[in-house]
C-alpha cells in the first residue's frame, strides 16, 4: 500500500493506492471515495469477540471495511470527521505503538491493530483506559485534530503533555498520570487542565494541536445536542 496525503493541514484525506488484490482495513465510514473496481467488505475483523472489543474498550467501530484492490490495482480515499492532519506511521516490528481512541482510520495487510490496554492511569484520567496497539510492518494512518507535532525524547528527557492532546506514542516510552496541579483536585479544574501525561523518554510521541475533548465541551456549553428532530447546526447558531 502507497498512501498519499492531500489538502493538508487544515482539512486532509489519504489516498491509499492498493497493489492488484492488495487488502487495507478502513475504519468504518471513513471512506470518502474508491476508484472502479475496488471491493469493499465489512466484517468485525476477527469474529464476534474482536468487534466487541473494538468497539467496547478501544472506542472504534464495531465492524471495520477491508478494501481489496481489483487485478489493475485501485485506489480508495479516507478521511475524518474533524479538520486536521492525517499522518503515516511507517511501522517497523521493533517499533510498536499506543494510539489514541478515535485517531486509527486505516493500515496495510503488514500492520496489526488492536485494542490494547493502556494501563490503570488512562482509565482513572477519563480515557476509558483502552485504546490500540499498532504493530507490525507497514502503514497505518491515523487522522490529527489540527496539526501534527512530534517529541522525540533522548533517554531520561521528560515532558508534560495533556492528556486530549495525545495522538500516538511508542510502547517503549515510560508515563504517569497525574491532576495538572499535582494533589489537588480543585486547582487542577480552575487551570482548565483535567489531568496530564508524564512521559520519560527514550520514545517518540505524536501529538495534536486541537483538543476533541475541549471541542465537545464548547459544544455542550454553547447548547449543542445530539437532537434527531434537527440539526446542529440549527441548535448552534439558530
Amino acid at each position: 500500500m502507497q498512501t498519499q496525503i492531500r489538502h493538508n493541514p487544515a482539512f486532509a484525506a489519504a489516498r491509499l493506492y492498493l497493489a492488484p488484490g492488495e487488502p487495507a482495513r478502513i475504519e468504518s465510514g471513513a471512506m470518502m471515495a474508491h476508484s472502479a473496481g475496488v471491493q469493499l467488505a465489512a466484517n468485525t475483523g476477527g469474529g464476534l469477540m474482536a468487534g466487541l472489543k473494538r468497539s467496547i474498550l478501544s472506542g472504534e467501530s464495531f465492524f471495520v471495511t477491508t478494501a481489496t484492490g481489483d487485478p489493475q490495482g485501485g485506489w480508495i480515499d479516507v478521511t475524518s470527521v474533524l479538520p486536521g492532519d492525517i499522518i503515516t506511521l511507517e511501522m517497523s516490528p521493533d517499533r510498536p505503538y499506543f494510539v489514541t481512541r478515535g485517531c486509527w482510520l486505516a493500515n496495510d495487510h503488514g500492520t496489526e491493530v488492536t485494542p490494547k490496554w493502556g494501563g490503570m492511569a488512562n482509565l482513572f484520567g477519563g480515557e476509558g483506559g483502552f485504546g490500540l496497539q499498532a504493530s507490525g510492518r507497514g502503514q497505518v494512518v491515523l487522522s490529527v485534530y489540527g496539526a501534527l507535532d512530534v517529541m522525540d525524547l533522548a533517554p531520561g528527557e521528560q515532558v508534560t503533555v495533556d492528556t486530549g492532546h495525545v495522538v500516538a506514542y511508542e510502547l517503549s516510552i515510560s508515563f504517569r498520570m497525574r491532576r495538572a496541579v499535582a494533589g489537588r483536585t480543585i486547582q487542577s479544574v480552575k487551570t482548565g487542565e483535567g489531568f496530564v501525561f508524564d512521559f520519560t523518554g527514550p520514545g517518540r510521541i505524536l501529538l495534536q494541536t486541537r483538543n476533541p475533548d475541549a471541542l465537545q465541551a464548547w459544544l455542550r456549553s454553547a447548547g449543542v445536542s445530539e437532537n434527531p428532530g434537527g440539526s446542529t447546526l440549527g441548535n448552534l447558531f439558530g
